[in-house]
């Protein structure tokens, strides 16, 4: 059969009937066809209303990281990740922090900003006096959009306006500053700018053109730190991750990497939240290259010859609206975590963060990342050459310790096992 991937009116198929589609399109297998269709703890109807063209849904490896105090406060941590080794490691970091007293957070305010880009204004320094001077009456035009957060203590903030010089002329750029509380908010900063957007055109005689939210959040940031015992990890270890880190510091190339394991942790909570991962890691990776692409954690000394370690990113997260408040699971999660509020919510990933970038520091500088990634892994390559049950643990056993890793050394072993 030859694909055509045009299919007038696909979208408007209920999911069965789309996935019957597909299936016969690919000619799938009534097993494959019952494996997409399936949708899990999410019902029919709420997936379908989520996305569109919905089939069925892809079920991520949830698990619970233990250990986590933070602000004297115990915390499990739910963490959704197909990545081997992320949540054993957040939990050891996590103990190993207890020892110096667990980890401390704090963060600013929950605020969001949404761009609105004026074009075609001749004295943008005058016209930019001019929206100032209208801030009171933009701020009661924004907050129309969205009372209910007006009524939970949000709403327009603040102005800023800024003047970009492109290739294509000035762009007279407002930021609109808007405190969310415990949303997320890009449904309620698009709808004020583009509320707000209409009024400027009048201020400036400009024409607007983008009006969104901007993923990079800096006035809504959540710091972390914590201090990890020279006792509990070794002088060596300080010396070895802050070595790490000062080359992380100075080569983007292993800043890259650095920031990568602090998001592993970061994302995993996120996801298993129901909110935005793109919204946090791009947030996230944007905060590190101001200036220049850098670590978002950072390792020093203190006068005790401890290891301390410090975090700052801005962390868009809510524990109301969006799939948070739809996905049964995502709700769940966020029930367990037990976050209050969004702030409080930000402050737990800065500090798994944190966490999961100190473990993975710790076993670069020592013992190197593989030997405890690899035992786990040897378990997948198990199952990929198909051990079940308890074969899973006992190949992946011997695997592991082969040194050899690889599919058909599993099938060898798998085979020896069952004979």
């Amino acid at each position: 059969m030859i694909m055509d991937s045009r299919l007038p009116g696909f979208y408007k198929l209920p999911l069965k009937e789309r996935l019957e589609k597909i299936t016969e399109l690919c000619d799938l297998t009534e097993e494959q066809k019952k494996t997409l269709g399936n949708t899990g703890a999410l019902e029919e109807e709420i997936a379908d209303r989520l996305i569109e063209n919905v089939v069925g849904t892809l079920e991520t490896p949830l698990g619970i990281a233990t250990n986590f105090k933070i602000n004297d406060k115990d915390y499990l941590i739910p963490m959704a990740t197909e990545e081997t080794s992320v949540i054993a490691a957040a939990s050891n970091g996590a103990k190993i922090s207890r020892k110096g007293g667990g980890i401390k957070t704090e963060s600013t305010e929950p605020l969001m900003i949404g761009q609105i880009q004026l074009l075609g204004i001749n004295d943008p320094h005058n016209k930019k006096i001019d929206i100032l001077r209208k801030k009171e009456e933009i701020f009661k035009l924004a907050n129309k959009q969205d009372r209910t957060l007006v009524k939970f203590g949000g709403g327009a903030r603040d102005i800023e306006v800024r003047i970009i010089d492109t290739p294509r002329g000035q762009n007279l750029v407002v930021h609109l500053i808007v405190d969310c509380r415990d949303a997320m908010g890009a449904n309620a900063v698009n709808s004020m700018a583009e509320a707000v957007a209409i009024y400027l055109e009048e201020i400036t005689g400009g024409e607007s053109c983008l009006r969104i939210i901007t993923n990079l959040a800096d006035k809504r940031l959540s710091r972390a730190k914590a201090v990890f015992p020279k006792e509990e990890i070794g002088e060596k270890t300080v010396e070895s991750i802050i070595d790490a880190y000062t080359l992380a510091a100075h080569d983007p190339y292993r800043a890259s990497t650095h920031n990568k394991g602090i998001m592993n942790g970061i994302t995993a909570v996120t996801l298993a939240t129901g909110n935005d991962t793109r919204a946090i890691e791009s947030g996230a990776h944007t905060y590190a290259s101001i200036g220049g692409y850098t670590p978002l954690t950072t390792y020093e000394k203190n006068e005790n010859g401890d290891l301390v370690g410090t975090i700052e990113l801005p962390t868009a997260v809510g524990t109301v609206g969006g799939s948070t408040s739809v996905h049964p699971t995502a709700k769940l999660c966020t029930e367990i975590i037990g976050a209050e509020t969004a702030n409080e919510l930000g402050e737990i990933l800065a500090a798994v963060g944190l966490i999961q970038n100190f473990s993975a520091l710790k076993a670069l500088s020592t013992e190197g990342i593989q030997r405890g990634h690899m035992s786990l892994h040897a378990k997948n390559i198990a199952m990929m050459a198909g051990a079940r049950g308890k074969e899973i643990d006992k190949v992946g056993k011997k695997l592991a310790k082969s040194g050899e890793i690889t599919s058909d050394n599993a099938k060898k072993i798998l085979k020896e096992i069952r004979n």
